[in-house]
């Protein structure tokens, strides 16, 4: 074990990433918002978001400050949009609680909102120099297959005993050279499939490749049959205009516009004229779609309601937009998707 950290921290000079937009800073808001984007989330979809946002929020206090229909807007597409709530209410309780700075320490950072006990570490360790180890997918891999860890890591039982071997494992020295060798590691050459392992500075003491089981570690988590779920969406289009109403903040898509649902056993007709106050001339369908979350499969129908009429007045969170600049909206990725052909 003794031999673990130098290795990696030997590799990570000469091979490891250097050159990524929030690295080579002590940053807490750029590394925090690289944390929080990266999580689920691969390098190459984050970049092009991380540098949207500082483009329009160079500071943690513009992002405190902004309304969370334009954080929303900004991560469209990105997905788990939890994140996105979760970071515009951690830049306001740090800029309201601590003055716009991070805390330092683990325990204070892990108690903002969105924010883990890996992510917590990882801003301790390349801001404030902490001794604090990590466990995001990556370095999971790379410690099932080094030390031939059985079960799967979400599992409650296999992450403690994770956590127990990362805590063992940190140096002294160096953690935020090892922390981010660790996930260089994980996304470079020990990847899920076809791991280069005769690149791998771990080589000479992976229980996998001595073992030839790359392929079974990590174990995967037991296969389900996922749930499925469907749901009929108006398309109340008026001219180039459609109707856009806002979800509750929890749930599926929360926080972000979306099209109408049309309730069970309904007629669109009389459901569009009493909640929205639209008359509509025909109904037609579009073409279905499928969407699968991480936990259900949503099958959606949706209907063209061709608007005639509609009362001025709109009750909050109704807003009709431009088809045309559909593409700027908060949406979901499919109904921007579904959108976009009618443009």
């Amino acid at each position: 074990m003794s031999d673990f950290s130098g290795r990696l921290i030997r590799w990570h000079k000469r091979s490891g990433r250097h050159d990524l937009p929030w690295q080579n800073t002590t940053d807490a808001y750029r590394v925090w918002l690289s944390e929080i984007m990266l999580q689920q989330t691969q390098v190459a979809t984050v970049l092009p978001y991380y540098a949207r946002f500082l483009a329009r929020f160079s500071t943690l206090e513009d992002l405190a400050a902004a309304p969370v229909g334009e954080v929303m807007a900004l991560w469209s597409g990105l997905g788990y949009y939890a994140r996105a709530r979760n970071l515009h209410a951690c830049a306001r309780v740090v800029v309201n609680a601590y003055g716009g700075k991070f805390p330092r320490e683990p325990e204070r950072l892990c108690a903002l909102p969105g924010i883990g006990r890996s992510t917590a570490n990882s801003i301790a360790t390349f801001c404030f120099a902490a001794r604090a180890p990590i466990l995001d997918g990556n370095v999971k891999r790379v410690l099932t297959r080094t030390f031939g860890i059985e079960g799967f890591p979400g599992e409650a039982r296999v992450e403690k005993q994770l956590w127990s071997l990362a805590e063992t494992l940190m140096p002294a020295k160096h953690g935020d050279i090892y922390n981010q060798a660790q996930m260089d590691l994980g996304a470079t050459l020990c990847t899920r499939s076809k791991p280069r392992c005769d690149e791998c500075p771990l080589l000479e003491i992976c229980v996998a490749q001595a073992t030839n089981r790359q392929a079974e570690l990590p174990h995967r988590k037991a296969r389900r049959e996922l749930p499925q779920r469907e749901v009929t969406l108006l398309i109340l289009r008026r001219k180039n205009r459609v109707l856009l109403e806002r979800r509750p903040s929890v749930g599926i898509w929360g926080g972000l516009l979306s099209l109408p649902e049309l309730p069970n056993a309904l007629n669109a007709e009389y459901f569009a004229q009493h909640h929205y106050g639209c008359q509509i001339d025909s109904v037609s369908p579009a073409p279905t779609g499928v969407h699968t979350f991480t936990h259900f499969r949503l099958h959606i129908t949706p209907l063209i309601c061709n608007v005639t009429t509609h009362t001025q007045a709109m009750e909050s969170g109704l807003e009709w937009h431009d088809l045309d600049d559909i593409k700027s909206v908060a949406l979901p990725a499919p109904i921007k998707k579904l959108l976009t052909t009618f443009a």
